[in-house]
């Protein structure tokens, strides 16, 4: 199974249209139930800063064919003024569905 963690910080001034973007990006999620995937968004500290991991057997796996996440991905580097993305290993989870 892969996981990926992205790590970034939205500009103030796309942070309403990154947040809507971001929760349709979870409404379909939650609609279509592609089966494997896992996806997670935090927001530090109701801030500007998310952390977004990402798990499936097979990544992207189905992100890119969705709709909304195409939306999403498409401003995402320009809405940012930090953006990173790493490979990671889960070494370790108590209690947390991964």
């Amino acid at each position: 199974m892969e996981t990926i963690l992205i790590r970034y910080r939205v500009r103030p001034e796309h942070l309403a249209e990154h947040l809507r973007l971001l929760g349709a990006v979870h409404e379909e999620l939650a609609r279509t139930k592609p089966a494997g995937l896992r996806y997670l968004t935090v927001r530090l500290d109701g801030g500007r800063s998310f952390v977004e991991v990402a798990q499936g057997p097979d990544l992207p796996g189905p992100l890119p064919a969705m709709e909304s996440f195409q939306r999403y991905r498409a401003g995402l580097d320009d809405r940012c003024d930090e953006l990173s993305m790493v490979e990671c290993t889960v070494t370790g989870s108590y209690g947390f569905v991964m």
